[in-house]
């Protein structure tokens, strides 16, 4: 039996396609998916960049097949990017293996101010010793009261090393080429001509 004096319960409508609150609900659902989109390409975006493939040394000139593309997230302004052509230019630091090329390590061939020099080291080579590794340059003369090392050279980058190989090698000289500041040059110069022994020592670590 039907009540004759209660309110009546109005029927539930589906939401209509033109009900605003739906199609508000609808837009901001876009809206957050654009900006989450629109936020993981921004941090994926990255872009190729020139690196060391081996080690480069200081007062070594740049030729495509030193360096490698890696695809990175830097600032152009800072590191050689793949449109930038550095062909030529010199560095003025060493450049470890895999290091970015920095803009701001190269330099004109004329208007760096260094040469490189070539040194016959007397006592034996450390085996961490290599191209971009920064040595110290020493000179050991004998004397009435016994050798005197004299420091000729420091924080010079080698550019290159003829290590000496064979059965013999033990006992060979090898030549080490030194990257030495033009106002360095006449130092050393006369030091590596004297009849003293020359040493090449690394840096620790």
């Amino acid at each position: 039996m039907r009540g004759s004096g209660g309110p009546v319960a109005g029927r539930l409508r589906r939401p209509s396609w033109r009900d605003p609150r739906l199609l508000v609900g609808l837009l901001l659902i876009v809206v957050a998916v654009v900006a989450v989109v629109t936020a993981l390409e921004r941090a994926d975006r990255t872009q190729p960049f020139y690196a060391a493939r081996h080690d480069l040394a200081a007062g070594q000139a740049i030729a495509a097949s030193d360096v490698v593309i890696v695809h990175v997230r830097v600032s152009a302004a800072d590191y050689v990017a793949q449109d930038a052509s550095p062909w030529g230019l010199v560095l003025s630091r060493p450049v470890g293996t895999g290091e970015l090329v920095p803009r701001g390590a190269l330099t004109e061939a004329e208007a760096y101010g260094a040469r490189s020099i070539a040194v016959e080291t007397a006592l034996p080579l450390a085996s961490d010793i290599d191209v971009g590794s920064i040595v110290d340059l020493w000179v050991t003369v004998a004397g009435d009261d016994g050798p005197s090392s004299t420091l000729v050279g420091t924080d010079l980058s080698v550019v290159d090393v003829a290590r000496a190989e064979g059965a013999f090698a033990a006992g060979r000289s090898q030549t080490v080429y030194l990257s030495v500041p033009a106002a360095d040059v006449p130092r050393v110069l006369d030091a590596i001509a004297s009849d003293g022994d020359v040493a090449i020592v690394g840096a620790a670590g």
